[in-house]
């Protein structure tokens, strides 16, 4: 097998070689062909010198593969569901999902005005223990605003668990609102700082 490393055959009759990655060459895949450098606002408002750009890591099949794995090894055997806030949480949650077996709704970023009128996709019972997955983090506004949205729906919240922590406040500001927060990775697992 190229490079040692353990081969999984995934799909059907269209089946691809995905291989298995360990946390670190999860980490320097991710700055491989996420990582941007330059002059970027963030969604905080913020100012940075690097972007990470989440649709480049979640749009590539080894990644997404890998990332499932790892958040859904951060899911508690009593979580019913997992969360993932549109756009960029919605594939990590799905592919999460299929890791661990459990279901996946997606948070709205605003209520859609026809149809259901849902800010909550897919099936969320009153009650269910949910454990939300995230991108990128800076803040954790985004995110927060997903936690609150869904404890409205009736969840209750076991932790949030996201890709990248750049730290900047987010672990600061999800603990001190009183949830448990996971980061698979930081900026500096990745090389940055």
């Amino acid at each position: 097998m190229p490079g040692g490393r353990r081969m999984q055959l995934t799909g059907g009759a269209a089946a691809r070689i995905v291989p298995h990655m360990t946390p670190e060459q999860t980490a320097r895949r991710i700055a491989e062909v996420a990582l941007l450098r330059g002059e970027f606002t963030l969604r905080s408002g913020r100012k940075s010198n690097y972007y990470l750009d989440k649709y480049r890591f979640e749009t590539q099949p080894d990644l997404l593969h890998a990332l499932g794995q790892m958040l859904a090894a951060r899911v508690p055997p009593a979580v019913r569901r997992i969360a993932g806030a549109e756009l960029g949480a919605v594939a990590l949650a799905a592919a999460t999902s299929l890791a661990c077996g459990k279901p996946f709704v997606i948070v709205r970023n605003r209520r859609k005005d026809y149809g259901t009128a849902s800010l909550i996709e897919g099936v969320l019972d009153r009650g269910d223990t949910v454990t939300v997955v995230e991108d990128v983090l800076t803040t954790g506004g985004q995110v927060l605003e997903a936690v609150r949205a869904l404890e409205e729906a009736g969840a209750v919240i076991d932790r949030i668990v996201g890709v990248i922590d750049r730290m900047e406040g987010a672990r600061e500001n999800i603990e001190n609102a009183g949830y448990r927060f996971e980061a698979l990775f930081t900026v500096r697992d990745l090389g940055i700082v």
